[in-house]
């Protein structure tokens, strides 16, 4: 909202300062936003008049003028390329040193072309007053030279622009602004009080309002023989300070009260409408062409006002170019209305309309001023216009907007924080326009004023169905009266100021705050660091991927199928990260970037529900070693970036069964299931399936996992008790044992585990053979025994009963031989 000071001092008397206006605004709630003072910006610019103009010696388009400026600047050349520098023409002169706002320089004494200039000759586009003109600013004859300009053209007036909350429409209007800072002591706000213009004959044009719930009140009147045309100077000036564009006096009147008293108006050419009825009613999808040169399409949500011909109007939002006025108008019809906010701000947000009359009839104007500003801008246009004023017609009633709010003094103190006498809180809301209906003690009732429709604004509550009837009309009225004392106090305290409101520090739930992130988030953020710490590249892609790649792994249900997908090889809600992961790797491959380590932690979805789940692809080889030698990704290698993850997730490693139950998308002998239990399934590795690995190009098999995050529970903290250093040193014993080809090497590791735990520490595997040496249908398995002695060294005899607890457990539980 923008306002200049010398149009604030037509409602506040005031002998105040700019700085002290501006700070007052900022101490009761309208923040200011800036200042424009052209007084300061322009004070340097002076009016001059060209003694001679000569044609430049060396430059086709340029002239040697000598400038007179006043005293001081009697007799000064000036180089000039404007084409209407001539001898005695009074024009605006800048000096040396002075910053021109227009073309954002500073002027500096030079030669131009070789000859000598000592400052320069403007137009209003480079003081950055108006549009680009050619040729400098032609001032009259009678202009005194030697005049600042800015006191020639009047632009003395700084412009004040505040920025306004959504709750106070009243703040859009200069006299309100005037209200506020009158009751902080800036001044004395000035009566305003219009006199009744009398109409001599009934108006022309008449109401129909078929549209109530979105106009409850319109009024109108008829002006016959008006003279439009440019407004008066003082009009366009203050216009053109609030960035409003002068267009002709009949519209610049209705935007003046616009700014002046926040009351939007509208003016029809009479001329131009047909029939004598305009009618208030919702859109039928009818086309307009708008004042702005648009066509809209309305809506049977919008409200328009229409005559015999159609659409004239989007009713509270912008009029139509068809009974706009012109400089041929002579009688012209106005419109003042009061609009339902919804309607208007659901109807500018449907047709992308931002306007002055939108920006206030959305926050609600003044409920009881239509009758006064009829008046008011009557009279303006009589006195501008001339012309003959017709009867007022009227269709609707003023609404009820009348309501009460009742403070207790006390509260000032609970809520605010602040005690203030009773009296000056009775002052405060008084100099606003609150009427003290009745006051005590304790507390004071008074009736909010029909301009603030953010005090006690009606409320809908949604209560729940359990509340009795009664109880809850109960609890509505308990709110709304909380509702509007609690208005009530924020307007004292702004009032005495903000500033002076006592910090208080929001009260403590608790002493240490809750997690950041949930158990779950934490979980996949420590799996991420984990395998990014196994020099794995995190990825993040689409949950939607090619149905065709969903159906190769896994799920791939119509149910999760997109009916409008952003591109036709993402209409499918992925099964497993895999699915974007493996094609990911693939066009990194075929752009050379031959070895590959990625993984996601990321959803996966099946027909129930959604799950977490942290897949990772390797591809090539792996890092060089220490001795050179980089080796070939290989399944154990995707397996240690398994059991890494869980084990720092807090998995017992060793408590993992090993099975071959993997998904159809893992190579049959080369893959592996990790689980604890039949049933909690934690995670997959191994090669991926050789048709899989031709119908993706892959010259060797990517080895691929699958962590299943949200199946790892996670322990409770425990507090860990020093670890036990045995001081006697472990031995190792060697085994060899013929079994089935069908047994799993896990089940022989288990076994052999087991045997006895108290001096049993590790089983570790390290040769499979399959061979001559070893009969049709079995294989030998080769296992590593760690015995590790806890308070004395073992003798020969207890290692050779724990190596047939070993043979024998083996052979048990997998009926496997030693070799």
């Amino acid at each position: 909202m923008k306002f200049t000071l010398s149009w604030l001092r037509d409602h506040l008397d005031t002998n105040k300062s700019l700085d002290e206006i501006c700070a007052a605004l900022n101490v009761i709630g309208l923040e200011v936003e800036g200042v424009e003072d052209p007084g300061k910006t322009l004070g340097a610019f002076r009016i001059a008049r060209i003694l001679s103009a000569a044609q430049h010696p060396n430059a086709d388009r340029l002239q040697v003028c000598q400038v007179d400026a006043g005293e001081g600047f009697e007799n000064v050349q000036v180089v000039c390329g404007a084409p209407n520098a001539i001898a005695g023409l009074v024009t605006i002169f800048a000096p040396v040193g002075t910053y021109v706002p227009g073309s954002d320089i500073t002027l500096k004494a030079g030669k131009i072309r070789g000859e000598q200039s000592n400052g320069m000759m403007c137009s209003t586009e480079e003081l950055g007053l108006g549009a680009e003109q050619d040729g400098i600013m032609e001032l009259p004859e009678d202009a005194t030279v030697g005049t600042s300009y800015v006191d020639f053209a009047d632009l003395n007036d700084p412009v004040i622009e505040i920025s306004i909350t959504p709750n106070r429409g009243d703040a859009l209007s200069i006299r309100n602004i005037a209200r506020d800072l009158a009751a902080v002591g800036m001044g004395t706000l000035k009566p305003w009080e219009p006199k009744a213009v009398e109409g001599s004959f009934p108006s022309e044009i008449t109401w129909d309002n078929q549209f109530t719930q979105a106009c409850p009140w319109i009024l109108g009147r008829t002006i016959t023989n008006v003279k439009n045309g440019p407004s008066p100077e003082w009009l366009q000036a203050r216009l053109r300070a609030v960035g409003v564009r002068p267009i002709s006096l009949l519209v610049d009147i209705t935007n003046f009260f616009t700014f002046d008293l926040g009351r939007p108006l509208h003016v029809f050419d009479v001329d131009k409408i047909t029939g004598n009825t305009l009618t208030l009613c919702p859109g039928q999808g009818e086309k307009f062409i708008a004042l702005d040169g648009k066509e809209y399409q309305v809506t049977d949500k919008d409200c328009v006002i229409a005559d015999q011909s159609g659409v004239q109007s989007l009713a509270g939002l912008m009029g139509g170019d068809h009974t706009g006025v012109t400089e041929e108008t002579s009688s012209v019809f106005i419109e003042c209305a009061l609009f339902n906010p919804v309607t208007i701000a659901l109807s500018g947000r449907r047709h992308f309309i931002t306007t002055d009359a939108r920006q206030r009839f959305e926050r609600g104007v003044d409920q009881a001023l239509l009758p006064d500003a009829m008046e008011a801008a009557t009279q303006m246009i009589l006195d501008l216009c001339g012309g003959k004023a017709s009867e007022v017609v009227s269709v609707g009633a003023e609404p009820a907007w009348q309501r009460n709010a009742t403070l207790r003094f006390a509260q000032l103190k609970e809520f605010g924080g602040m005690e203030v006498a009773p009296h000056k809180v009775v002052e405060i809301l008084t100099s606003l326009g609150f009427v003290v209906q009745n006051q005590d003690e304790f507390s004071v009732t008074v009736e909010i004023p029909s301009w603030r429709n953010d005090i006690v604004m009606p409320m809908n509550m949604a209560q729940h169905p359990s509340i009795e009837a009664v109880r809850a009309v109960d609890l509505q009225q308990i709110a709304h009266a909380m509702e509007g004392e609690v208005d009530l106090i924020e307007e004292v305290l702004r009032i005495i100021g903000l500033d002076h409101v006592p910090e208080v520090s929001l009260p403590r739930c608790q002493a240490i705050p809750k997690a950041a992130l949930t158990p779950e988030q934490e979980r996949s953020t420590y799996c991420a660091r984990i395998l990014a710490a196994r020099a794995l590249v995190e990825t993040v892609g689409f949950s939607f991927v090619d149905h065709e790649i969903a159906a190769r792994l896994g799920d791939a249900s119509e149910d999760l199928r997109l009916l409008n997908p952003i591109s036709n090889d993402m209409d499918q809600l992925r099964p497993t990260p895999l699915a974007s992961l493996l094609p990911t790797a693939q066009r990194n491959i075929a752009r050379g970037w031959a070895n590959i380590g990625f993984f996601e932690v990321g959803p996966a979805f099946v027909q129930e529900f959604e799950k977490t789940i942290a897949a990772g692809i390797r591809y090539g080889v792996m890092p060089r070693q220490i001795n050179g030698k980089a080796p070939e990704v290989t399944l154990w290698d995707v397996k240690a970036d398994v059991y890494t993850v869980l084990e720092g997730l807090g998995v017992t490693v060793d408590s993992l069964q090993v099975t071959t139950d993997t998904p159809i998308y893992y190579h049959p002998g080369r893959s592996g299931r990790l689980s604890l239990g039949p049933k909690n399934i934690l995670g997959y590795f191994g090669e991926l399936h050789p048709s899989l690995v031709k119908e993706f190009g892959f010259d060797q098999a990517p080895m691929i996992f699958e962590i299943m995050v949200d199946n790892i529970i996670s322990k409770k903290a425990q507090k860990k008790k020093p670890p036990f250093l045995p001081p006697f040193q472990p031995l190792k014993r060697d085994f060899a044992f013929v079994v089935k080809k069908g047994v799993q090497v896990g089940k022989v590791l288990g076994a052999a585990k087991q045997a006895d735990r108290q001096f049993i520490s590790n089983v570790e595997l390290f040769d499979v053979y399959v061979g001559e040496k070893v009969s049709e249908g079995n294989k030998s398995v080769a296992i590593q025994v760690t015995l590790q002695p806890q308070d004395h060294s073992l003798k020969d005899e207890e290692i050779e009963a724990i190596s047939q607890k070993i043979i024998k457990e083996v052979s048990r539980l997998t009926g496997g031989t030693l070799r």
